[in-house]
């Protein structure tokens, strides 16, 4: 069965604009770790946070991490995505789970081909999955065969995943991702996860996005040239989950 990137927020640091502004402070303070604290949770620290992120002093951020789900999604992606080491992985087993009805991703540039060529792709996946069925039958099934089976399945075979990064990860992964340039699975995803945390932190978030809305593109002559249509893109996701929130 056909499916598509599910993303959800599922854990973060409590109030983590709190968190970064009470590391950021006490950097530069002399005051109890508690005065700091209350001063902090009784105030705004947007104004604050804004600031921190215009001087470029980032490691506080790095106090805040926040959790995702991430399913339907492929294994293509999931090559793409732990190449993001400063993060952490827990991904569906191919060996303790049978992919013996495995879903699958079918990639738009295919679907854009016509309903023959959809229709082709899933008549393909269903090949693959009658292979994989042979070899789990021809290696008396069990978490043995999945081991050896699982060679044949495709990259398009679904994955789910928990990954966790911190804010400064999470803004490097951000300006990588959500690129033009950023193969159109992991993008998608990319834009996504940001979408969840800024609702949660859009002060910390709030620049957020590829390279090109803070400067120069760093793609060069391979640049897409659309760097106000990526704006559009990003203010628009900003506005949607103020309206969200006002309601």
């Amino acid at each position: 069965m056909q499916v598509s990137p599910k993303v959800k927020l599922i854990r973060y640091t409590a109030d983590p604009e709190a968190t970064v502004a009470l590391a950021a402070k006490l950097c530069y303070s002399d005051r109890e770790v508690d005065d700091l604290t209350d001063n902090i949770m009784s105030g705004d620290n947007g104004a604050f946070i804004a600031r921190l992120m215009e001087m470029g002093h980032h490691s506080p951020t790095e106090h805040a991490s926040f959790t995702f789900s991430i399913e339907g999604v492929s294994r293509a992606l999931l090559a793409q995505i732990t190449r993001h080491r400063i993060a952490s992985f827990s991904v569906r087993s191919q060996r303790y789970v049978s992919e013996d009805s495995f879903n699958y991703v079918i990639p738009p540039a295919i679907e854009e081909l016509g309903a023959a060529a959809v229709a082709r792709y899933v008549g393909q996946m269903d090949t693959i999955m009658d292979w994989y069925r042979d070899w789990q039958s021809a290696l008396g099934r069990g978490e043995s065969s999945n081991e050896d089976a699982r060679f044949i399945l495709p990259n398009a075979c679904e994955t789910k995943m928990i990954v966790t990064m911190n804010a400064r990860e999470l803004m490097h992964f951000f300006e990588l991702r959500c690129c033009n340039r950023a193969q159109w699975e992991i993008r998608s995803v990319a834009w996504k996860m940001l979408e969840e945390v800024v609702k949660i932190a859009p002060n910390l978030f709030r620049d957020c996005g590829p390279a090109c809305l803070n400067g120069a593109c760093p793609e060069g002559k391979k640049s897409c040239g659309k760097a106000s249509e990526v704006k559009a893109t990003r203010d628009k996701l900003f506005a949607a989950v103020k309206s969200d929130k006002a309601k």
